[in-house]
């Protein structure tokens, strides 16, 4: 079958998708270029399972792969090493304390990498998700310093995870290990990774179909939210005594 073309996104006007099965394989779940990061047309995006991945000097890229990565909140993984992390006494976790900083810390160069998709325009698009409730942050300290935390979107009981870094060993999978647990007490069937790598296979991630993925979406979507516009932990729980 003929590979469709790829649709251009005007920066005004309703937002509007093609339909994500347009995505192209090659390279793996680009659909449209263009549109602006403006919050209608991201909440919509979330909603059809597309999200924004490009980088500074680019149009904006919309992506919607096959097949998607998740984790499902009630099959994380646990290594030995995790534990042995998570039952150290000497860090505390938050949610939504410090999301502008851990954007930053996320855009933060690494090594082997010659910049950041997280541009200037995507951390003030996120800003104001962030504002609305659509979006959070979980943080992992070590007394007043940041240590590890990740990112995401939250939309009904769907969870769609951005970025995440670590300066300490196990400081990002610390991170994602109380979200998981927590949202899985929220009753989130899933956190959404988009793409998979080793570090979140490890966790217990796994591929599915993207129209399986869908179907899964748009009951996850459907539901209410958790209680907001900011979340916190429940005040007795640990991720351990979730098992």
């Amino acid at each position: 079958m003929a590979e469709l073309p790829i649709t251009w996104l005007p920066t005004d006007g309703a937002p509007e998708f093609p339909p994500i099965d347009n995505a192209l394989p090659v390279p793996n779940g680009l659909l449209a270029v263009g549109g602006s990061l403006d919050t209608a047309r991201l909440e919509l995006a979330y909603k059809r399972g597309i999200f924004p991945w490009f980088e500074e000097g680019q149009p904006v890229l919309w992506w919607s792969p096959d097949p998607r990565t998740l984790i499902y909140t009630d099959q994380l993984h646990i290594s030995r090493s995790l534990r042995r992390s998570l039952r150290r006494p000497d860090y505390t976790v938050s949610l939504d304390r410090a999301f502008p900083l851990v954007m930053r810390r996320c855009a933060a160069p690494r090594p082997g990498q010659k910049g950041t998709w997280i541009t200037r325009d995507m951390f003030a698009a996120y800003v104001r998700l962030h504002q609305r409730g659509q979006a959070h942050s979980v943080e992992v300290w070590r007394g007043e310093a940041l240590i590890g935390g990740l990112y995401g979107v939250s939309l009904g009981r769907g969870f769609f995870g951005e970025s995440m870094f670590s300066d300490e060993t196990n400081g990002s999978k610390i991170a994602l290990t109380w979200l998981v647990r927590q949202l899985r007490r929220w009753q989130f069937p899933f956190l959404d990774c988009q793409v998979g790598s080793g570090h979140l296979y490890s966790l217990g991630a796994v591929d599915v179909p993207r129209r399986r993925f869908q179907q899964e979406l748009n009951e996850a979507v459907a539901q209410p939210p958790p209680p907001g516009p900011h979340w916190q932990f429940d005040g007795d729980f640990h991720p351990l005594d979730e098992s």
